[in-house]
């Protein structure tokens, strides 16, 4: 291999760490324990160390399935090349570090999906129209399916006919039997490619086996949060949220690493480079660098909005980010966990204090600024490749 081929790998590999420290820096490192932090169950530090852990975890061990969708699923006909990788990770950090640096809600998906599209397609590539369909069904899908389970889940946790003994756990059983079913990909050798078809934590044949071990499950994490919530209720509140806080934290290094390293892995598959393995743990590492040096300043800022959420409101957004979280996994989607936990806010916001407490203008803002980041970017890569020369109307 030449030396010039090898520094553009050199170069594209320290651009995917960076976008992967950015990741774990930005919302996706810090979101999933502020409500914690928030309702003073965990302290920022400790927060900042187990979300990096966790998301590195979620990273290897789930993190294939959106890198293979971003790396070979967005363009048909044609394969990235290195220069191409580089112009779109250097695209979706930049564009992220904007803005974390200046507030403005950049969305990580939105822009690392929109600059591989404007890559692919400068460089010949087809539309993925099926992709497409199913990015935007979820993308679309997200605020009411996200916000309409919180705003359930919120009305219903302060009601006085239905006792947070019997609500709590039951939302704790549901849980239960979703990770019970958590899907782990498994990576075959050097060649890189996916297995199809993972397996749970528990794996049985058969729909029946299926469902008698996801309500075993769930009716015994169910039992669990009854007890501790019946002999301690604001304390059973703290320990489920702190437990959906772990499952939020690791769905998200699940869900976002795809971002950092998908470009990656058609580079490593043709020139049988290193593992897939290898570099979701590259990814992981930059994930869990980024939360322990740069999430801690994030977590304490954003759970100061947490703060007046309240236990219950905060189990009413961090539920359906999970379930919305593990969908998109499962799915090999590239998702926005901003979109996902913004949306879920909203929802459980609108059940507690009603539209009073929603600001038309900055959540119309924040839509802007979703679709504006993925037109950019896809504008940002498509003319990148055109100033390079890599493009036929170069």
């Amino acid at each position: 291999m030449e030396l010039a081929t090898i520094l553009l790998f050199l170069v594209a590999g320290i651009s995917s760490l960076f976008m992967a420290w950015v990741i774990g820096a930005g919302s996706s490192g810090a979101t999933p324990f502020a409500p914690a932090v928030g309702a003073n169950a965990i302290s920022t530090m400790r927060a900042a160390f187990l979300v990096g852990i966790l998301g590195f975890a979620g990273a290897v061990t789930q993190g294939a399935s959106v890198s293979e969708a971003v790396g070979a699923g967005l363009v048909d006909g044609v394969t990235l090349p290195t220069v191409g990788v580089i112009v779109v990770l250097v695209i979706g950090a930049g564009l992220m570090a904007f803005g974390i640096s200046t507030g403005y809600p950049i969305a990580t998906a939105f822009t690392v999906t929109g600059a591989v599209v404007g890559v692919g397609f400068a460089i010949g590539g087809d539309p993925a129209w099926g992709k497409y369909a199913e990015i935007g069904a979820v993308w679309v899908l997200t605020p009411f399916v996200g916000g309409g389970i919180a705003y359930g889940i919120a009305s219903v946790l302060p009601r006085s006919d239905v006792p947070e003994t019997v609500s709590v756990p039951i939302l704790a059983g549901l849980v239960g039997a979703v990770v019970v079913n958590l899907e782990f990909v498994v990576l075959e050798s050097v060649g890189g490619s996916i297995a199809a078809g993972g397996t749970g934590l528990l794996p049985v044949a058969g729909v029946a086996g299926v469902v008698a071990v996801s309500l075993v499950v769930g009716t015994l994490a169910a039992a669990l949060v009854r007890w501790d919530v019946r002999r301690d209720l604001a304390g059973g509140l703290r320990r489920f949220l702190l437990s959906l806080g772990a499952l939020v934290a690791f769905s998200a290094g699940a869900s976002q690493v795809g971002l950092a390293v998908g470009p990656l892995f058609p580079l490593i598959e043709d020139h049988s480079l290193v593992s897939p393995l290898v570099v979701l743990l590259g990814g992981g590492i930059g994930i869990l660098v980024g939360s322990w040096t740069s999430a801690p300043r994030m977590i304490k800022s954003i759970s100061q909005e947490y703060a007046s959420l309240g236990p219950r409101r905060s189990i009413a957004t961090l539920v359906p980010s999970f379930l919305i979280a593990q969908t998109a996994v499962l799915l090999g989607v590239p998702v926005s966990f901003n979109e996902i936990i913004v949306s879920a806010i909203i929802g459980s916001g609108l059940a507690v204090t009603g539209a009073s407490g929603i600001s038309p203008r900055k959540l119309g803002l924040t839509v802007v600024a979703w679709i504006g980041s993925l037109l950019l970017a896809f504008a940002l890569g498509y003319g990148s490749m055109v100033v390079i020369g890599l493009s036929p109307i170069a």
